[in-house]
């Protein structure tokens, strides 16, 4: 069984979320725990929090704590390990090498990704990107918007398509879940937005089809059938476990930026 058990750690804004998962199956095999992430948000106080909620789920897991790689995502460029921005978190984190901290603490292989980089990893092995060839995005719209960048089932790493710069600023500011109900947007204001920011993806990309997650992907019919870009657009299916799923994938794959999904 030690085998197919990784452990996913997915680090947000508001909560941390953890999890063994059975990377075959795509499937939680432990409670999904979550803490809410600390606030100030600063890698002194989140780090201890990573390392308590993954002790916590090796032990429900019930496996060989050594035995159990450790993927771990963050809201951020990671390169190496290192987080190298802080778009929607705190800006102690700009050139922090969780990676290092996480190995020294742990006792199993730890690996860092970027957190919509994981969520598309798992939509495209175990969700709505199944057997989809060509060119694959998958955006996660939530706080920000964090993106997923697929050639033939091959990852092209941080692509942080939400910092891209649309009427002056960056399209997130009003593509994001948070900026419908900042704003007070009814859908169909807030879908128009979105809409904005995929043909300027499509334009740039020309993706085979669009996978749209974060929690707000649940009322997917309240706005995509409103979207008008040329390419398919579908709800993520794994919702709420994508980057957990996708983080314990890339511990048990010793991912590697650029390598096949599937």
């Amino acid at each position: 069984m030690a085998d197919h058990i990784a452990v996913g750690v997915d680090v947000g804004g508001s909560g941390i979320k953890s999890a063994a998962v059975d990377v075959d199956q795509g499937v939680l095999v432990t409670t999904r725990l979550r803490v809410p992430t600390p606030q100030p948000s600063t890698p002194d106080r989140v780090v201890p929090a990573i390392i308590r909620i993954v002790r916590r789920s090796l032990k429900e897991s019930g496996v060989d704590p050594k035995l159990v790689p450790i993927g771990v995502t963050m809201p951020s460029v990671v390169l190496a390990g290192v987080t190298k921005t802080a778009a929607n978190i705190d800006p102690a984190w700009i050139d922090f090498d969780l990676g290092a901290r996480l190995g020294a603490a742990l006792p199993g292989p730890v690996v860092v990704l970027n957190d919509a980089d994981a969520a598309g990893l798992a939509e495209m092995r175990f969700g709505a990107g199944v057997g989809e060839g060509g060119v694959v995005i998958t955006l996660t719209l939530g706080t920000g918007v964090g993106s997923g960048l697929f050639n033939d089932g091959v990852l092209v790493p941080n692509t942080e398509l939400g910092h891209m710069e649309i009427r002056g600023r960056d399209a997130e500011r009003r593509s994001a879940a948070a900026a419908r109900v900042r704003r007070g947007l009814s859908w169909k204001a807030w879908s128009a937005d979105l809409d904005e920011h995929l043909h300027a993806i499509d334009k740039l990309f020309w993706p085979n089809l669009l996978i749209l997650g974060g929690g707000i992907s649940k009322n997917g019919d309240k706005f995509i059938p409103r979207l008008t870009v040329r390419p398919r657009v579908v709800p993520a299916t794994l919702r709420n476990d994508a980057g957990i799923v996708g983080a314990a994938m890339a511990a048990a794959e010793s991912f590697v930026e650029g390598g096949p999904t599937r």
